[in-house]
């Protein structure tokens, strides 16, 4: 009698349907078809992922130098193995410019502009766009104190007598 250490033992059912319903799945490039499931979640996934992707260059195309960096994603992986962009942000400096209201007016009316800049701006967007018109407010009420008016034409009266004498200086010719 011959004994042997290897068991052979008969696929069963359910391994002989699994098998050959990879092979029916594997496509001529030897690459897994995805079911009509899949595929819809995929095409899905393709969809979203180009809302956000033009949604957050919105953002940054009217961000300008207020933008701090590219956009940046967050990612699902789909069925069919690849990364699509489900998510995003754009950093934009909200800050209002210290001690310089119109400054701030301008930087508020860029920030306001930029969050809103989508199609359809998130709920995110609408609050970021709300707290630039606050300081916005801010800066308008500051700027309207009597003790900021005069501030500004001192400040302007300064640069308009040191413009002169820049340009004086320029053309002045000395012996």
């Amino acid at each position: 009698m011959i004994t042997s250490n290897i068991n052979i033992t008969k696929p069963t059912y359910l391994e002989i349907e699994f098998s050959h319903f990879k092979k029916e799945k594997e496509n001529s490039t030897g690459k897994e078809e995805l079911s009509e499931n899949e595929e819809k979640r995929v095409q899905e996934l393709k969809k979203i992922d180009r809302e956000v992707r033009t949604h957050e260059q919105a953002h940054l195309a009217a961000a300008g130098g207020l933008a701090r960096g590219g956009a940046t994603f967050t990612y699902t992986k789909g069925p069919d193995g690849k990364r699509y962009a489900t998510g995003g942000e754009v950093n934009i400096e909200i800050s209002p410019v210290e001690g310089n209201p119109k400054e701030t007016i301008r930087r508020m009316q860029q920030v306001r502009k930029a969050a809103l800049a989508p199609a359809n701006p998130s709920s995110q967007d609408r609050s970021v766009a709300a707290q630039a018109s606050r300081e916005e407010a801010k800066a308008r009420a500051e700027l309207s104190n009597p003790k900021n008016q005069e501030d500004e034409k001192v400040k302007s009266g300064i640069l308009s007598i040191y413009n002169k004498e820049y340009k004086e200086s320029q053309f002045s010719v000395t012996a």
